[in-house]
């Protein structure tokens, strides 16, 4: 039953292959170049284009291997000076060249898929309903077969990672996560449920009052779990170390001279701050508190900047608040280690706060919420309805990364066909077995998020047609921008906010109360 679906979406990603496309097309056209044409050692150090290798070494394995196979459509393509180059034959490759590797996130979906109907007890083919959701995602849609990049791959892989840590095969587990992490470093941000469920759940035993036996450690599986990162870290870093390369290689990971936010702001608690710092700095400016060469833009460019009223913020300060913003769930999963489902909620979580808090987050890091909390929407009826509003609020504010008017219809369609599968499934589910018209129907979102969800439409309005109908475009052209990030902030935070209480709070509670 899964092959007609994942052979249908794939053919409908192919309808989109010559759809617009985002520099990324050219970073990744780019490192294929640099991978094939240089030799190693000159990877991470080529700066023909300002678009440099700045994924770890095994993602540079993965563009070398593609490499390979790019030369039979086009070997002009792997020329590094042959910049900004986009021939017919080059599109259709690096485009199906995504949707082939989609394939390793199908069979994530399948085995996570499985292990979902395994948990639930259900004889309905939770299997399968669920593995539309997952597979169907609207944010890979717009992100990977429009904007562009390989997010279903790496997501495939984190999602094998997770089902083995669910069939307590957690060698296996770490193995997965240790490769993601050397594929795109932003999956560190969940690491800290990793760290602290494989310690506490498969290295530490505990006595028949549940506390800690710290003599009972074992030895034998906690050298087995380092023997395998260390092995994947250092088949992936080793050549490099050994070239003296580490540092270069780490200055290109993490750069943070980007500064606080991207071009486009991702609605976390930085877009509010950002904003709350311009309606001052423009209050100050009116009422003649503040010049305007005391005012610096915060205006989302991809560069350092100091905010005009409110403290400046420091890659330190962001990093203080992610930790603090996660604090609480490692807490929670160390005292709660039975239940692998924890894990995948302390995933979530840790999604949630690295979002929120991060320096210079992409938008595009919402989908490291959404995709994992999609493996919980069948395991309570919070987490459904958490889930259904947070994909539609953070698929939303993927909008703008795709904004030629002739994707407008697509991108909106594909938020719409995905929120209302997801809806009418998961209505369904949790619904099963109420015939009498009497009991209530579980309503997937309250009338405070139907309102905020309706106010999308004329966001989406304004951003498209009316900001220029009203001649603003010149003169506050950021705006639209603004708008979206900020809106989206704050269903986003209200998700968080949500979440988190629903988690910190579950084992007191029944498991037929509902949100």
């Amino acid at each position: 039953m899964f092959w007609p679906v994942i052979i249908g979406i794939s053919c409908i990603k192919t309808l989109l292959i010559f759809a617009y496309r985002s520099t990324d097309f050219e970073v990744h056209r780019n490192w294929l170049a640099i991978t094939h044409s240089l030799p190693v050692s000159k990877w991470y150090y080529d700066n023909t284009s300002e678009w440099t290798l700045d994924y770890p070494p095994l993602f540079a394995w993965f563009e070398f291997i593609l490499a390979k196979v790019a030369w039979y459509f086009d070997p002009r393509m792997l020329q590094v000076d042959n910049l900004k180059y986009a021939s017919v034959s080059t599109v259709v490759f690096q485009r199906s060249s995504v949707i082939i590797s989609d394939l390793v996130y199908a069979y994530g979906c399948k085995i996570c898929s499985e292990e979902v109907r395994r948990a639930s007890g259900r004889i309905t083919d939770v299997t399968y309903q669920l593995f539309i959701i997952l597979f169907g995602n609207a944010g890979l849609f717009l992100v990977d077969h429009i904007h562009f990049q390989y997010n279903g791959f790496l997501f495939g892989i984190l999602f094998i990672s997770i089902a083995r840590m669910i069939q307590r095969r957690e060698i296996e587990a770490a193995f997965w996560f240790s490769v993601l992490l050397n594929l795109k470093h932003i999956y560190l941000y969940i690491a800290p449920a990793y760290f602290i469920y494989l310690l506490r759940s498969y290295c530490l035993s505990t006595n028949s009052e549940g506390n800690i036996e710290w003599k009972k450690l074992s030895v034998t599986r906690l050298l087995k779990l380092g023997v395998t990162v260390l092995a994947v870290f250092g088949l992936s870093f080793g050549p490099f170390i050994y070239m003296g390369q580490l540092n270069q290689i780490i200055s290109r990971l993490f750069p943070f001279k980007r500064g606080l936010s991207h071009a486009y702001w991702a609605p976390n608690f930085w877009a509010l701050y950002n904003f709350a710092d311009k309606v001052l700095e423009m209050l100050g400016s009116k009422f003649g508190l503040l010049t305007k060469s005391e005012a610096s833009m915060t205006g989302g460019l991809v560069q350092e900047f100091k905010h005009a009223v409110l403290p400046s913020v420091s890659p330190v300060m962001t990093l203080g608040a992610t930790i603090l913003s996660i604090i609480p769930v490692c807490v929670h999963l160390w005292r709660n280690p039975n239940s692998p489902w924890q894990f995948v909620r302390g995933l979530v979580l840790c999604g949630f706060g690295s979002f929120m808090f991060g320096w210079h987050v992409h938008e595009k890091a919402v989908l490291l919420i959404i995709l994992p909390l999609g493996l919980l929407c069948m395991q309570r009826r919070v987490e459904a309805q958490i889930f259904v509003f947070m994909s539609i609020v953070g698929h939303f504010s993927l909008f703008p990364l795709i904004f030629t008017h002739h994707e407008t219809p697509i991108k909106v369609l594909v938020l719409l066909l995905h929120a209302l599968i997801t809806s009418h499934t998961l209505q369904s589910h949790w619904d099963l077995g109420k015939s009498n018209h009497l009991v209530p129907r579980i309503h997937l979102c309250n009338g405070l998020e139907t309102f905020y969800v309706a106010g999308l439409i004329p966001l989406l309005l304004y951003y498209e047609i009316g900001h220029k109908i009203l001649g603003l475009a010149e003169k506050l052209p950021f705006l639209p921008l603004m708008l979206i990030s900020v809106y989206c902030a704050f269903g986003i935070f209200y998700s968080w906010m949500s979440y988190y209480g629903f988690v910190l709070s579950a084992p007191k509670k029944s498991k037929k109360k509902t949100h």
